[in-house]
C-alpha cells in the first residue's frame, strides 16, 4: 500500500521558534516541506478561560509512517505545554508531488 501524504497543522509563538522547527523536521527527514505562515491570530481555550495570541502556523507534508517520529519532535522541541499537532490526511495528491514527498523522507 502507497504511505498517504498527510498534511500536519502546528502553531509556534514566533517566526524564529517556527524556523527552528522547521529545520529540525527537515533536517531529522521526517517531512518533505515545511511552509511557515506568520501573521496568525489564534482564539482558543487555555486552563479555563478564553485567550488570544499572536502565533505562526506551520503546514508540515509527510508520510503516514513518519507521523509519530514527526509528534515526538514536535512534543520535545516546542516551547508549548500542549503544541497543536493536527495530522490530516489527503484525499488526492498529484502522482509527482506523492513521488516527491516520499523520496524526500527517506532516510539519507
Amino acid at each position: 500500500m502507497i504511505s498517504q501524504l498527510h498534511v500536519l497543522l502546528v502553531t509556534a509563538p514566533d517566526i524564529e521558534v517556527a524556523r527552528k522547527l522547521a529545520r529540525a523536521i527537515l533536517e531529522a527527514r521526517l517531512a518533505a516541506c515545511v511552509n511557515i505562515i506568520p501573521g496568525l491570530e489564534s482564539h482558543y481555550w487555555w486552563q479555563g478561560k478564553l485567550d488570544t495570541s499572536a502565533e505562526v502556523l506551520l503546514l508540515i507534508k509527510t508520510i503516514k509512517p513518519k507521523l509519530k517520529a514527526l509528534q515526538k519532535l514536535v512534543v520535545v522541541k516546542h516551547p508549548y505545554d500542549t503544541p497543536e499537532f493536527v495530522a490530516i490526511p489527503a484525499s488526492m495528491v498529484a502522482e509527482k508531488y506523492m513521488t516527491w514527498v516520499r523520496d524526500s523522507v527517506k532516510d539519507a
